[in-house]
């Protein structure tokens, strides 16, 4: 009875997302997850009623990020800073700027927040980290590798490679499917698909959704990030596939990566309006059509959802609004990275959100997908709100002359 529970649970969020469910036999190949699992699995598709119960099995220090930011120490050591400083906040749309600043606080880190239909920036916050600075992707490079995988015919979404031993104990086996991979961030599968793609072709995927490139459109200053000339001389093409390890990525790239995978398969120019008469001017510009991946995007997409339903993007869930998205964690020169892209999944998604924090110290600290869980139910409340607004108080009509 639990697992019918759980199935119709799942298929109900992914419906949400105009998503098919993962088969019994794909989400669960060698049968349906271990007894502590299932309850794992079970408290991401929980009610809000539920949410309170929830609460109270976790330890104080981690029930909130402003509860853990409370017991932190002094400003300026570890995950701490002021990202706003230097920002010219002109032509940001100012109810996204503000939610997005809300939300980050006063940690050290960078918000992309873009409308996937158009390639419009609708704000940033810390701009010179968005836009001139790049940085390792860490795990987020994984729904490229995924995409140029499937497209090869080297997977399919049934395939099952041996990944790491803590899947047995979620899964009951260690040999786990895409969906699954994606969803809880696997870098053996992962290494795995790196090698059997091969560098020159993983080179290519990651060309096509525009790494080396400069994302966006006469933005001033913009850094094209860097995507290597050869796999990496310890690790190999795996280790790149995996961890991301010796690329550089801006947040604003991994925004159109992102934005590509949500909208099917439109690589837009980012264009960034400073001014009213900049927007009023605003058409879209269409980079490029990922023709040849698209159908293979809606597999990949089914994985990012499943992340944030049940897997290591978790904090970002929501229960009003279907939300997908990959993390990734890594360190660089002995700064902590803690990235996750998103798009709202909704028939049309309406927006995409990157956040990266950067901190140094303890390898605890705030979580990405929580900074963007936040922006989402926070940008939706508003919605709302203006709604109701409008519908209790209607413009009065034009008298005329």
């Amino acid at each position: 009875m639990k697992n019918t529970i759980l199935g119709f649970a799942l298929a109900a969020s992914l419906l949400l997302a105009g998503l098919s469910a993962p088969s019994a036999a794909a989400a669960y190949p060698a049968g349906p997850p271990t007894k502590r699992a299932r309850r794992s699995l079970a408290s991401t598709t929980s009610t809000t009623k539920r949410l309170p119960q929830l609460h109270r099995k976790i330890p104080k220090t981690r029930r909130s990020l402003a509860a853990r930011l409370r017991h932190r120490r002094p400003s300026g050591w570890g995950w701490l800073g002021d990202s706003s400083v230097g920002d010219d906040g002109a032509g940001d749309d100012p109810v996204v700027r503000q939610v997005a600043l809300d939300a980050l606080g006063k940690l050290n880190g960078s918000v992309v927040v873009l409308d996937p239909n158009t390639g419009r920036i609708l704000s940033i916050v810390n701009q010179k980290v968005a836009l001139q600075e790049a940085f390792t992707p860490c795990s987020t490079f994984k729904p490229v590798v995924a995409a140029g995988a499937l497209k090869e015919g080297i997977i399919t979404p049934e395939t099952r490679l041996r990944a790491e031993g803590r899947f047995a104990y979620y899964y009951g086996t260690s040999r786990i499917n895409m969906t699954q991979a994606l969803a809880e961030s696997s870098n053996e599968f992962f290494a795995k698909l790196g090698q059997m793609l091969g560098f020159d072709r993983v080179t290519r995927y990651a060309r096509e959704f525009g790494l080396g490139e400069r994302a966006g459109l006469d933005i001033p200053g913009e850094s094209p990030g860097v995507f290597p000339a050869e796999p990496p001389r310890e690790g190999g093409v795996g280790l790149l596939t995996s961890f991301g390890q010796n690329i550089e990525m801006t947040p604003l790239q991994l925004a159109a990566i992102a934005a590509a995978i949500s909208n099917g398969g439109t690589l837009f120019y980012l264009q960034y309006p400073r001014s009213p008469e900049e927007l009023a001017d605003f058409e879209p510009r269409v980079r490029r059509h990922l023709d040849g991946l698209a159908p293979y995007l809606p597999e990949v997409k089914q994985g990012m959802a499943a992340s944030v339903l049940y897997g290591t993007s978790k904090l970002a869930f929501s229960p009003d609004e279907q939300i997908s998205g990959k993390t990734g964690t890594c360190s660089e020169n002995g700064t902590h990275l803690r990235w996750f892209a998103s798009f709202s999944s909704d028939q049309k998604p309406n927006r995409v959100i990157v956040v990266l924090l950067r901190g140094q110290g303890s390898t605890y600290g705030p979580h990405a997908p929580e900074i963007a869980g936040k922006i989402y139910r926070d940008l939706l409340e508003k919605e709302r709100s203006g709604t109701q607004a409008r519908a209790l108080f209607p413009p009065a009509p034009s008298l005329g002359k």
